[in-house]
């Protein structure tokens, strides 16, 4: 037998040696706000859609599509094929083309299932680090934590480019163009397509051009995290701008396409990898290597959330009725914005609050530090990340005014060091 076959003895483990691995932050404190008894806590950390009585909704075209399913006695539980059900990836990336995209109409287009936008995110780094020779990878200062762990995991470099301007509390354009223009023809670009996570700060369209023209200049592959299409304003045309302005100026890209909040399908992991090529020809190849990846990933997707999401974008009518439940989602979000600002405003809180109004989408980045955060949690049990990172949904008509006085307190006591 090899000696450096590990024989644990009898009674001892060869696992002894694991470290315990520190806990993601969010679900650390969503456990921690579950075991607070304190009637007046809130949690803005988990990005999670929540009605002004603080309950999750379930979209009521979900609700509808899922009876009928459930009335539909030809569906069965068999295995989908390893690309995913075909009609789901169809719908799912013309949703962020546009059925007159000209890569839709000259079929240079291909959609891949994946769990959520997560699974289409490591999904779209495997090919491109293994199958691409892309050896860089490029992600904004600060992005969804996730994307730094993918990337590492498919044996990315990782760097950063500038992104968020910390006096300004906005975009950092200039830096951000200068790294793009930097970064070498073997590098992957993660752009947030909208409604940036974490600092709800987005390009603006002239931004865009500017962004798009730095990228074609280093020759570097745009790869678009598309987690909030239609969630963002309410409205898809707006959202999905960006991504239909780089098919016009000749891109080829990725976009990883999630679920969870505009339909929310939290749990269901329903998530699509868009792809957009200038060679048709090459589209059987490519999807050949995904299916060769992912069957070594999960084999196959899951067939119930996608299914429900192919039943609705397919359907004019039920398409009609889940923009109107994200424009619900959206105005909701936008009026707990107004609402938080207007009283911070009244109190008189120290410092320029418009960030909270300006910026957009689920997340708001308060540009409260870590000391202040921890204020919040341990006398008004109001738990967030320590970024400074809120989640505006978790704001509610019934608990703006405490939050409000709670943010007011931890701003005009407590003093943060600039370099935390």
């Amino acid at each position: 037998m090899d000696d450096q076959v590990k024989k644990p003895r009898i009674g001892q483990s060869v696992f002894a040696s694991i470290e315990q691995a520190p806990p993601v932050a969010v679900f650390k404190l969503m456990e921690i706000f579950k075991n607070d008894p304190h009637p007046n806590k809130v949690n803005l950390g988990p990005g999670t859609y929540r009605t002004d009585e603080s309950k999750p909704w379930v979209l009521p075209v979900v609700r509808k599509v899922e009876q009928e399913m459930a009335a539909d006695l030809t569906l069965d539980h068999e295995y989908l094929p390893i690309a995913g059900l075909a009609e789901f990836t169809s719908v799912s990336t013309r949703l962020i083309l546009g059925d007159d995209s000209p890569a839709i109409k000259e079929n240079r287009w291909l959609g891949f299932q994946a769990l959520s936008g997560t699974g289409a995110i490591r999904l779209g780094c495997e090919f491109l680090s293994k199958k691409a020779n892309y050896k860089v990878i490029y992600v904004p200062e600060p992005t969804w934590p996730n994307h730094i762990g993918i990337a590492n995991n498919t044996d990315f470099e990782v760097r950063k480019y500038r992104y968020y301007h910390e006096s300004t509390r906005g975009l950092d354009i200039e830096g951000m163009l200068e790294d793009l223009k930097g970064a070498s023809n073997d590098s992957v670009i993660i752009l947030h397509a909208c409604a940036h996570n974490p600092t709800g700060v987005d390009a603006s369209r002239e931004d865009w051009k500017r962004i798009a023209a730095a990228i074609k200049e280093s020759g570097a592959f745009p790869f678009f995290d598309c987690a909030y299409i239609g969630f963002a304003t309410g409205n898809v045309d707006t959202d999905r701008w960006p991504i239909q302005y780089f098919v016009d100026q000749g891109f080829e890209f990725f976009g990883a396409q999630s679920y969870s909040k505009n339909f929310g399908l939290y749990n269901e992991r329903v998530g699509n990898l868009a792809v957009v090529v200038n060679d048709p020809d090459t589209k059987p190849r490519i999807k050949s290597q995904l299916e060769k990846l992912a069957r070594c990933l999960w084999s196959n997707p899951p067939n119930h959330g996608a299914r429900i999401v192919a039943m609705v974008l397919s359907n004019p009518s039920r398409y009609q009725e889940w923009e109107g439940h994200i424009k619900t989602m959206s105005n909701r979000i936008v009026a707990m914005r107004d609402l938080l600002y207007s009283k911070l405003k009244e109190l008189g809180t120290p410092g320029t609050w418009t960030h909270i109004i300006n910026q957009i989408g689920m997340f708001s980045y308060t540009g409260l530090g870590p000391k202040q955060m921890d204020f919040l949690k341990e006398k008004y049990h109001i738990y967030g990340m320590r970024t400074g990172r809120i989640n505006m949904c978790a704001i509610t008509t019934k608990n703006c005014d405490y939050v409000a006085k709670a943010i007011h307190e931890a701003v005009t006591t407590i003093a943060e060091d600039p370099k935390l």
